[in-house]
């Protein structure tokens, strides 16, 4: 019978080494994965946001009166008449273009939509880290659009 001198199976070292091998691997996937789950919540709040002011215009020629989306870019939140206002995640940083009319003195801003379609238009810029998603909505027809880009 012949013995081999040479141990079998893993040294306590070699285990360890792979273990911190996959321990690396599973961190960096890990925050990859959170990064771009925060990127789609995002983008996400975005839809919504845009769903909201589409909404809105579609009440407002249905029943035939003015109605206003509410903008607050302090508190990172919006309100559609008659709902509860929605928070947009934290760590965004939103800006709003609107008519000067719009803006209260408190710091929050509408974009009005009438009867016909029209609206008093205007831009709300979502913003985190170095990407940009714009809404701007056209005061001619009041066609609301979602852009994604770059700062």
């Amino acid at each position: 019978m012949r013995y081999s001198l040479r141990p079998k199976g893993f040294s306590l070292i070699e285990i360890l080494a792979v273990l911190a091998l996959m321990a690396i691997m599973v961190s960096a996937v890990a925050f990859s994965f959170s990064k771009s789950m925060s990127g789609a919540r995002i983008k996400a709040s975005a839809k919504d946001l845009v769903a909201a002011l589409r909404f809105t215009r579609g009440q407002a020629i249905i029943k035939g009166e003015d109605k206003a989306v509410e903008i607050n870019v302090d508190a990172l939140s919006y309100q559609i008449p008659g709902k509860d206002p929605v928070t947009l995640p934290e760590g965004l940083e939103m800006k709003l273009l609107t008519a000067q009319d719009e803006i209260a003195e408190d710091g929050t801003g509408r974009i009005r939509f009438y009867p016909d379609g029209s609206s008093t238009g205007g831009r709300v810029t979502l913003i985190r880290d170095q990407k940009e998603w714009r809404i701007d909505v056209a005061w001619l027809t009041g066609e609301v659009r979602l852009e994604e880009g770059r700062e």
